[in-house]
C-alpha cells in the first residue's frame, strides 16, 4: 500500500435513501483511519464537467446517516461523453470528456468514488478506461445492477411501497374496489415482486412476465364471486401485456436513460373497470419510493459498501465496484457490471413461493 492524500466522491443518477450513509462511511473512514482529504463533487458528473466541488470536513458527514437524498446533489442528465447543450434553442450533444478528465486531474486526487446505478457506472467505466482511477458503489432502488445481489436503496423503496399497499387494503375492502398500485423499477420487476409479496398483492405484474388481460379479469371476477369483494394489483411501471407495449410517459433526450415509464396502472385500471364493472382505482407511488429516511438494512449495507470502497482505494483495486454476493462483500470489474441489467428470472424462487400461496402473475389461471 502506498500513501494516499486525497480522494473525491460523486453521486449520480436518481436519488435514493442511503446515499448519505455511503458518503458518510467513505468520508469518515478516509479521514479518521487514513488522514485523507475528501472532495465532494456536486451534482454528479455535472460538477466534474463544470468544476463544482467542495472539501468535505468531518462535520459535514456527521449525523447524516438517517438523512435521505444526497448532500452532494445529483444529476441523471450530465454525461461527459454526451453532454447536452442548447444552441439557439436546439438541443445538441458534445463530447466534453477530455475537459472533464482534465478537471479531475487538476484536483490531484488518487481516486474518484462514483456512487450510482448502471448509467453512472457506465460513465465511470469509460472514465477508468481513459485513465481516471475509479471505484464504484452500487446505488439504485431498482436493484437491477449486475455484480451484486442487492443495491442500497432497494430495501427502503420496497418498505415504502409495502406500507402503501398495506394502507390501500383497508380502503379497497371498505369500498369493494380493485386497487392498482404502480411502483417503480424500469425494466426490472424487483420492487413490484418484493413489495407485492410482502403486501399480500393478489396479482403482481412485472416486466419479465408479460400479462394476459383475460387472466387478470378472470381472477378479479373469481375473487368477487367467491365473496372476496376487493383485489390488490401491484404493477411495475415497465410491465406490459402480451399484446401491448410498455407505457411511456415521456422521453428526456438529454438523459442517460431517456425513457420515462409511467401510466400503465391507469391503463390497466380503466380496462378492468370497463370489463368487470367493478370500481377500480389506481395509485402511482412514484417518487415517494425515492424519498425519506433509509431503512436500518440500507444504512448497514451502505456502511459496509462505503468502508470497503476505501480499502479498495488503498489497495489500488481501481476499475472495480464493491458489491454483495451471498452476504459477502465482493469486488467486481466495472466492465462486468455495465454489461446489461439484472432482471428478475421467471424461475426466481420468490415467484414460485408467491404462486404457491395463490398469487397470480397474470400469465396463467
Amino acid at each position: 500500500m502506498r500513501k494516499y492524500g486525497r480522494i473525491a466522491v460523486l453521486t449520480g443518477g436518481g436519488d435514493c435513501p442511503g446515499i448519505n450513509a455511503v458518503i458518510r462511511a467513505v468520508a469518515k473512514k478516509a479521514i479518521l483511519q487514513h488522514g485523507l482529504e475528501v472532495i465532494g463533487i456536486e451534482d454528479g458528473y455535472e460538477g466534474a464537467i463544470l468544476n463544482h466541488y467542495r472539501k468535505l470536513q468531518f462535520k459535514d458527514v456527521s449525523g447524516i446517516i438517517t438523512q435521505g437524498g444526497t448532500i452532494l446533489g445529483t444529476s441523471n442528465i450530465a454525461n461527459p461523453y454526451r453532454y447536452a447543450l442548447k444552441k439557439n434553442g436546439i438541443l445538441e450533444f458534445k463530447d466534453v470528456s477530455k475537459e472533464t478528465i482534465s478537471n479531475i486531474g487538476k484536483l490531484e486526487i488518487d481516486c474518484l468514488v462514483c456512487i450510482g446505478g448502471d448509467g453512472t457506472l457506465s460513465i465511470a467505466n469509460d472514465l477508468y478506461k481513459d485513465g481516471v482511477p475509479i471505484i464504484g458503489i452500487p446505488k439504485t432502488i431498482d436493484n437491477d445492477l449486475r455484480g451484486t445481489d442487492i443495491t442500497f436503496g432497494f430495501d427502503s423503496a420496497v418498505t415504502i411501497a409495502t406500507e402503501g399497499i398495506d394502507r390501500l387494503h383497508s380502503t379497497a375492502q371498505s369500498h369493494h374496489r380493485v386497487m392498482v398500485v404502480e411502483v417503480m423499477g424500469r425494466n426490472a420487476g424487483w420492487i413490484a415482486l418484493h413489495a407485492g409479496v410482502a403486501g399480500g398483492g393478489d396479482i403482481i405484474l412485472i416486466p419479465e412476465i408479460p400479462y394476459n388481460l383475460d387472466v387478470i379479469i378472470e381472477r378479479v371476477r373469481e375473487r368477487s364471486l367467491s365473496g372476496k369483494r376487493f383485489s390488490i394489483i401491484v404493477i411495475s411501471e415497465g410491465a406490459r401485456s402480451i399484446n401491448g407495449k410498455t407505457v411511456i410517459q415521456k422521453i428526456v433526450k438529454e438523459s442517460l436513460d431517456p425513457v420515462r415509464y409511467g401510466g400503465v396502472g391507469f391503463v390497466l385500471g380503466t380496462q378492468i373497470e370497463e370489463l368487470t364493472g367493478i370500481e377500480t382505482r389506481t395509485v402511482v407511488l412514484g417518487h415517494l419510493q425515492r424519498g425519506g429516511t433509509p431503512t436500518p438494512f440500507d444504512r448497514v449495507l451502505a456502511t459496509r459498501l462505503g468502508t470497503r470502497a476505501v480499502e479498495m482505494i488503498l489497495n489500488e483495486h481501481f476499475g472495480s465496484m464493491v458489491g454483495i454476493q451471498k452476504n459477502e462483500l465482493v469486488e467486481v470489474p466495472l466492465a462486468e457490471v455495465v454489461g446489461g441489467q439484472r432482471t428478475v428470472s421467471p424461475d426466481d424462487p420468490l415467484i414460485s413461493a408467491a404462486r404457491e400461496v395463490g398469487t397470480s402473475f397474470g400469465d396463467k389461471v
